[in-house]
C-alpha cells in the first residue's frame, strides 16, 4: 500500500482527534527495505532518534536496526534504556555536566571540533570506564559540499558550524578516535552519497583507513519508492572494501517514511477572500510544524490541488498566529463542522516537534495494528501536559 496517498482504516473510527495514528504493516515494510540494505550491503543501520522516537514500536525496529543515534542526553537515555541496542551520539557542543551523562548511555561520542574533543575525550572515556563501560570517541567532518536544496536542512551550506572543514582537521587527532562521521543529505536519492563520497575521498581520503568505522549520517531516503537501493548496496559495498572499515547509515525518515498520519476533525468554516478556510482542531505550528519551516504542502486523503475539485478551501488551524495554514486544497464535496481530514507521512518529525504554544491540544497517539483494524491508544495528552511543562 502507499501510504503516501492511502488509509487503512475509516478516519470516522479513530476515537478522537486531533490524533497521530502509526500503521505497524508499513513500518514493516520499511523495516524489510532496510533489512535487506543491511544485509547485502554489511553496513549496520541506525534510527536517528530525532526523527522518530516512538518507545512503543522499538522492539519491532530493534528486530532489523543495529541501534540509534541521539542528539541528546536524554534521546541518549531513551536509546540505552528502550531500544537496548548500539547508541551513536552527536551534538554541535557538549556541556561538562552533559559529557559526564552521556558516558553513562553512549557507547560512540562524536565531538564536532577539536577543541570539544581535547577538552572532553578523556573525561568522557575514564567517566564510562569507572561505570564498567566502554566508549569510542568519533569527530565529525564537513567535505564541504552540499547536495541539500533547502539551507535551513543543509549541513553543508556556506558557513554551517557542523563538521571540522579539512583546513581545520589535524593529523594528530587521529589517535584519539575510532571513527569519522559526515552528514551531508536531507531527504536524497542514492547518486547525492555517490557525490558526497567523492567529495569526502579527496577532502579526508588520507585519515578514512585509520579507523574502525565510517558514519554516513542520515538524509538517505532508502524507503522512497524511486530510490536506487542498488547503488546504495554497491557504495556500502564498495566502500567498505576500499578502507577495510565499518560502514554506519542513520536515517530517521526513511524509518518512518509514509507510515504515519494525523487525523483532524473540521471545526468550522470561515469567509477567507477568494475561497473558505475550513479551521481545523490541528495547529500547524504546533502539530505539523514543519509545514512551516521547511515549508511544503502536504498531502491530504481525498484532496488535490486548488481548482481541480469542485470545492477549494484553505485549511487553517485554531491558533492565534495568522500564518496557522497547511495550504489550500480542493474536494469533491462541500467540508462542513464535524468532517474527518487525514494528513499523510506524518510520523517522523512530527511528534517529536510538537509543542503547546497557546495550550494547543496534543494529538493522541495510536498504533494500527497490523491488521488494519485495532487502534491501540499508546498515549492521551492532558491539561498536566501543558502546565507542567514551565
Amino acid at each position: 500500500m502507499d501510504g503516501r496517498t492511502q488509509i487503512r482504516f475509516d478516519p470516522a473510527l479513530v476515537p478522537a482527534t486531533p490524533a497521530f495514528v502509526v500503521d505497524e504493516a508499513l513500518l514493516m515494510a520499511n523495516l524489510e527495505i532496510l533489512g535487506r540494505v543491511r544485509r547485502e550491503s554489511g553496513a549496520k543501520i541506525l534510527l536517528a532518534l530525532k526523527a522518530f522516537a516512538m518507545p512503543r514500536v522499538f522492539p519491532l525496529l530493534r528486530q532489523t536496526l543495529d541501534g540509534v543515534c541521539a542528539s541528546s542526553p536524554h534521546e541518549a537515555r531513551l536509546g540505552r534504556e528502550d531500544f537496548g541496542r548500539e547508541v551513536h551520539t552527536f551534538a554541535a557542543g557538549y556541556s561538562e555536566a552533559q559529557v559526564r551523562e552521556l558516558a553513562l548511555t553512549t557507547d560512540h561520542l562524536v565531538f564536532n571540533s577539536p577543541a570539544q574533543l581535547e577538552r572532553f575525550g578523556t573525561l568522557a572515556q575514564d567517566t564510562a570506564r569507572s561505570a564498567g563501560r566502554e566508549l569510542e570517541l568519533a569527530l565529525r567532518i564537513n567535505p564541504e559540499h552540499s547536495e541539500g536544496t533547502v539551507p535551513l536542512y543543509d549541513p553543508c551550506a556556506p558557513g554551517s558550524r557542523l563538521g571540522i572543514r579539512r583546513a581545520d582537521f589535524r593529523p594528530e587527532l587521529m589517535k584519539r578516535i575510532t571513527g569519522l562521521h559526515f552528514h551531508t543529505l536531507c531527504e536524497q536519492n542514492a547518486d547525492s552519497l555517490e557525490r558526497t563520497l567523492a567529495a569526502v575521498e579527496e577532502c579526508f581520503g588520507e585519515f578514512l583507513g585509520s579507523v574502525r568505522y565510517v558514519n554516513f549520517g542520515g538524509g538517505h531516503h532508502i524507503t522512497r519508492p524511486d530510490y536506487d537501493i542498488e547503488l546504495l548496496i554497491r557504495l556500502i559495498r564498495d566502500f567498505r572494501e576500499k578502507y577495510k572499515v565499518e560502514v554506519y547509515l542513520e536515517p530517521g525518515e526513511a524509518v518512518a517514511l509514509n507510515t504515519g498520519y494525523l487525523v483532524t476533525e473540521i471545526l468550522d468554516v470561515v469567509p477567507g477572500g477568494d475561497r473558505p478556510v475550513a479551521i481545523m482542531d490541528t495547529a500547524v505550528p504546533c502539530h505539523m510544524p514543519d509545514v512551516i519551516e521547511m515549508p511544503y504542502r502536504p498531502h491530504v486523503v481525498g484532496a488535490g490541488n486548488p481548482g481541480t475539485k469542485a470545492r477549494t478551501y484553505g485549511l487553517g488551524g485554531p491558533s492565534c498566529l495568522a500564518g496557522d495554514m497547511a495550504g489550500d486544497f480542493a474536494f469533491d464535496a462541500p467540508l462542513t463542522a464535524g468532517d474527518r481530514l487525514v494528513f499523510t507521512d506524518m510520523a517522523h518529525y512530527t511528534m517529536v516537534k510538537t509543542n503547546t504554544f497557546n495550550g494547543v491540544q496534543l494529538p493522541s497517539i495510536f498504533l494500527l495494528g497490523k491488521d488494519g483494524e485495532d487502534f491501540e491508544l499508546v498515549r492521551r495528552f492532558g491539561y498536566h501536559d501543558f502546565k507542567d511543562r514551565l
